[in-house]
């Protein structure tokens, strides 16, 4: 059968082990979703739980708290537990809290401790925005110039990032290094084993940023010796706009104070004695902050149940082989059409892929007014993300078929090349 028909999609996606998880979720009606490396699509275990936690403050009022199915109190270290499978961490190392940026602010107050002439915090140019600021932040708290204590390791090519630089970089002078386990727009995954071990020779502390790896591959932290980790749980886990992130520590780690202290790290047995002087958990609960976001954990449960059936290990098989039939597609279909693939080629890459093209944003506005939902990274990066659980082979023929319609027939110069206000 040849492989570019779609009666080849079709015969994929009937041999596909995962096809059924598709049935969990609310598919958009008459679009191809390919987005979901930004936000995932709502299952309906996600609602599910979510309509039970209303419940459960419309029915127990503050005796939520202790009492029905999900108990408020106890709901971060549950959901932490549900999460540690996916970041390979002990379940007592992972507590589902905060947010990205906020959890990175904790874990850099927390580990940034600079002495002498180790003063200096290691990140790289490709890095999320977010990272960044909450990085200069920190410097700035601490009495430091960010000009010249944060180190931003240099891409050789503007796509990826070279191990060896980023370890030729960890001098003397670095107190702190904290990377993206996947880069966000051409979809590197770094080697953290490499990476630690390196930061480990050096007496370096390190952490990743997982926001695009967490629930499309797997991770071994705890083995590794990760000292930390921080992510978002909207993306590759469908916890919904805005819900609670996480973060892992590792256990060796147990008994440090937190930089940012708050009542909801405390020792859960004494925090209600209402003490001035706090005693922190001794687990990874204790670099919990505020109050936990019940209604926005919520949905993380329902959608974390699918991947404990799912597994990470077929799901990350299915996601390899998703993006390696849309390249392959991509370099029968679309040659000659102006598009330079901007991820690896090997199975170095995540779960998205990365295409650019001088017309990148207008043609994101003409996929949509087709029906393919996909994402514009500036300046000329069209990223797609066949999403392992309701993503189909057939969903990724269309993709590229509708893709060449817009070329073929110039429909993408019916939109002015600008991004919109989101992106």
């Amino acid at each position: 059968m040849e492989k570019t028909t779609v009666e080849y999609a079709q015969h994929l996606d009937e041999k596909d082990v995962l096809a059924h998880f598709r049935e969990e979720f609310y598919l958009l009606e008459d679009k191809i979703y390919m987005d979901g490396n930004s936000l995932g699509l709502l299952s309906k275990r996600a609602e599910k739980v979510l309509l039970e936690l209303l419940h459960s403050w419309k029915s127990l009022g503050i005796d939520g708290w202790t009492d029905g199915a999900h108990p408020w109190f106890y709901l971060s270290e549950f959901v932490g537990k549900k999460m540690a499978p996916l970041v390979g961490g002990q379940s007592n190392e992972v507590i589902a809290t905060g947010s990205t940026t906020t959890n990175l602010h904790q874990l850099v107050a927390t580990f940034y401790k600079p002495s002498g002439k180790r003063t200096k915090i290691l990140a790289d140019e490709l890095n999320f925005p977010s990272d960044i600021y909450a990085l200069q932040s920190q410097l700035k708290l601490k009495g430091y110039n960010p000009e010249e204590h944060l180190v931003r390791v240099k891409s050789r090519d503007g796509r990826f990032l070279k191990e060896a630089d980023i370890v030729d970089a960890m001098t003397e002078e670095v107190a702190l290094i904290v990377l993206p386990a996947v880069l966000y727009r051409s979809g590197q995954v770094l080697d953290l084993s490499y990476l630690t071990q390196e930061a480990k020779k050096r007496g370096i502390p390190i952490g990743f940023d997982l926001c695009h790896s967490i629930g499309t591959i797997e991770h071994r932290l705890h083995k590794q010796e990760v000292d930390f980790a921080f992510w978002c749980t909207y993306k590759y886990l469908n916890g919904g706009p805005g819900s609670v992130g996480g973060l892992f520590v590792h256990e060796k780690h147990f008994g440090t104070m937190p930089g940012l202290t708050g009542w909801f790290g405390s020792d859960k047995a004494v925090q209600f004695d209402m003490s001035h002087t706090m005693t922190p958990a001794q687990d990874a609960s204790a670099f919990q902050i505020g109050t936990p976001h019940v209604l926005s954990l919520a949905p993380v449960v329902g959608a974390l149940a699918l991947f404990e059936e799912a597994t990470i290990q077929r799901i990350r098989k299915k996601s390899l082989r998703l993006t390696e039939y849309f390249l392959m597609l991509i370099d029968v279909e679309l040659k000659g059409y102006g598009f330079t693939i901007g991820n690896p080629m090997d199975e170095t890459r995540g779960g998205h892929i990365l295409l650019e093209h001088q017309e990148a944003a207008r043609i994101c506005k003409a996929l949509k007014a087709e029906g393919v939902i996909p994402d514009f990274r500036a300046p000329n990066g069209v990223r797609l993300a066949p999403v392992a659980l309701y993503n189909t082979f057939e969903d990724i023929w269309q993709t590229v078929q509708i893709l060449k319609r817009i070329l073929d027939e110039k429909r993408y110069e019916r939109f002015e090349n600008k991004r919109g206000v989101v992106a």
